[in-house]
């Protein structure tokens, strides 16, 4: 009898409830009031990335002041840097120290180059586990997939003041499932499908841990399907928010520019 009693306790223990459904504004709503707030973002990473036939794997550090800049130093081997990459909302600029050149290029054709069609601030909010804070948040239909709020919308237009010359300013489809009880983003997905091509990036996280009373993602997985695939496992530590940061990047007088093929 007593181990009857306790295996339906147990049983009753694992039950979850049902979640209970909620409109698009309050979902909205939560999701605002849970994002990570922050001036600056700073951990040591971890990256394995997958393209085809292409694996590598490499550390380093990132630093973000939010809206303005990122900053990378990728050192794979005893703390020896190899690169750094410095990404502001209008240029990308890599120096890579193996081959003594450096890279400096517009954020638009870098874009087009990787044919990505990724602003600064959905690059940003990706690598933070943040929704896109400068979209309108119109027309979202909400609904119940695997345990998770699902947000969805399609046509999401940037706001006007924050759109630039020749940026696109429109994401075609937009998903997003959200944790019912964290209201923290488990996964996002956006789709851009045109008659000559069709490209999809999706984004989860995992691995919640509390920073300076918030919570953040240390696992995020990443998946581009386009005219290759890529897939990318990145993991962070030492997190610090809010400290006062350096953003070095200077390039040698004996580094040799480098150009992509236009």
């Amino acid at each position: 009898m007593s181990l009857s009693l306790w295996s339906c306790r147990s049983e009753r223990s694992l039950y979850k409830a049902p979640i209970k459904e909620e409109g698009a504004s309050y979902l909205l709503t939560q999701l605002e009031n849970h994002e990570l707030k922050y001036k600056t973002f700073a951990a040591k990473f971890s990256l394995h990335y997958a393209d085809g036939k292409e694996k590598t794997s490499f550390k380093g550090n990132i630093r973000i002041n939010r809206d303005s800049l990122i900053w990378v130093s990728i050192a794979p081997v005893m703390g020896i840097e190899v690169a750094r990459i410095l990404i502001t909302p209008d240029s990308v600029k890599v120096i890579d120290r193996t081959s003594k050149s450096y890279f400096l290029e517009s954020y638009e054709y870098v874009n087009q180059y990787l044919n990505n069609a990724l602003d600064f601030d959905m690059l940003q909010a990706f690598l933070i586990g943040n929704d896109f804070s400068f979209y309108e948040d119109a027309h979202w239909k909400t609904s119940i997939d695997g345990g998770l709020y699902k947000l969805a919308t399609a046509n999401r237009r940037k706001l006007k003041k924050y759109v630039r010359e020749h940026e696109a300013s429109e994401i075609p489809i937009q998903n997003t499932w959200l944790d019912p009880k964290t209201f923290k983003i488990k996964k996002i997905m956006v789709k851009e499908i045109r008659p000559a091509r069709s490209r999809k990036l999706t984004a989860e996280y995992g691995n919640f841990f509390v920073v300076e009373s918030q919570m953040l993602p240390l696992h995020m997985e990443f998946n581009v399907k386009a005219n290759n695939n890529v897939n990318v496992l990145l993991d962070y530590s030492r997190v610090q928010l809010d400290k006062d940061l350096r953003f070095p990047f200077r390039i040698s007088s004996k580094y040799e520019e480098v150009k992509l093929n236009r």
